[in-house]
């Protein structure tokens, strides 16, 4: 099964500007994306079932899956009843499998939505526990956090190790996460590499963070493979 995960940040400036054009050319078995940004419902590539999960502000965060094949299901609800009114969740069931779409909050400067974020975080976390008790469970999206310093450009800490993505609470939530059975797959298979998916436009350079696309998660007892793609990620 090939994955690939993207936080576009509005999908109809991605399909403007043509940014999703590669994606028709991979041809990927599952595409999850994250921050589409609109209530609208194009068909972004043909031959793909489309599902969304639109917050109810407009213009705001958003989810959306595409699947080469139908599912059995596929549901927004969160397993345990927590409400989420920003459509920040997607989870499609095959025969064999659960593939999870996530844009988990980010907690905003001076970590004003961090209670927020835990909560969310504690929801998801159960979630997760309820779907591995079925199948095995594949999770990919924007996790809004930096798991170690590895995902940090080196100069940056200084300046991140206390902020949104990368505070102490977030990256325990990311390893309580793991402790559910799942692995990260990107660092499973590249431990030392520094790599990179988020980068601050006041930076104005390519000292980045590694965020996203790279945390992709699968459950132990699943069989995943992953490899970089000019530049996506795919399981």
């Amino acid at each position: 099964m090939n994955i690939v995960s993207w936080n576009l940040n509005g999908l109809m400036s991605s399909i403007k500007n043509g940014s999703l054009d590669v994606l028709e050319e991979k041809v990927p078995d599952v595409i999850c994306l994250q921050e589409i940004r609109t209530k609208q419902e194009p068909v972004i590539i043909g031959g793909y079932h489309h599902y969304w999960n639109h917050g109810e502000r407009d213009g705001y965060s958003g989810t959306a899956m595409l699947l080469f094949e139908e599912p059995l299901q596929v549901v927004n609800d969160f397993q345990n009843g927590y409400e989420d009114s920003e459509g920040r969740l997607i989870t499609a069931e095959f025969a064999n499998i659960y593939v999870v779409n996530a844009y988990v909050p980010n907690s905003q400067k001076n970590l004003w939505r961090q209670a927020y974020r835990m909560e969310w975080d504690e929801a998801f976390r159960e979630h997760v526990r309820m779907l591995t008790e079925e199948k095995p469970v594949i999770i990919c999206g924007d996790f809004n956090v930096a798991r170690s310093e590895i995902d940090i450009y080196a100069e940056n800490m200084r300046q991140y190790w206390a902020e949104q993505g990368y505070s102490s609470d977030e990256r325990s939530a990311f390893e309580s996460l793991l402790e559910e059975g799942l692995i990260d797959v990107f660092r499973e298979l590249y431990p030392e590499k520094r790599s990179y998916t988020w980068w601050s436009n006041r930076l104005n350079n390519l000292k980045g963070l590694n965020v996203e696309v790279k945390k992709c998660l699968a459950a132990i007892a699943c069989i995943a493979m992953v490899r970089l793609l000019d530049g996506f990620m795919t399981a």
